[in-house]
């Protein structure tokens, strides 16, 4: 259930849905149910989100527990 995921990061670092939402470039709403799992997430914004909250985009899509982000290819 990784939407539990961006609602667990988005309390955490102290952001309401409309901040998240305006990041993204959507709706609130549509932001909402990318958090209730009602909504498929597109790949775009989990690269944006994975980037602003520091972590993995694995560790978002609950692919591991691990949430530091893989080193940067140069």
């Amino acid at each position: 259930m990784y939407f539990r995921r961006l609602e667990d990061l988005r309390v955490d670092h102290d952001q309401t849905q409309a901040n998240i939402a305006e990041f993204l470039g959507c709706q609130r709403e549509v932001y909402r149910r990318y958090e209730k799992g009602t909504r498929q997430i597109p790949v775009d914004f989990l690269i944006k989100l994975s980037t602003f909250y520091n972590v993995s985009i694995d560790y978002l899509v609950g692919i591991t527990d691990e949430k530091k982000p893989y080193p940067r290819v140069k």
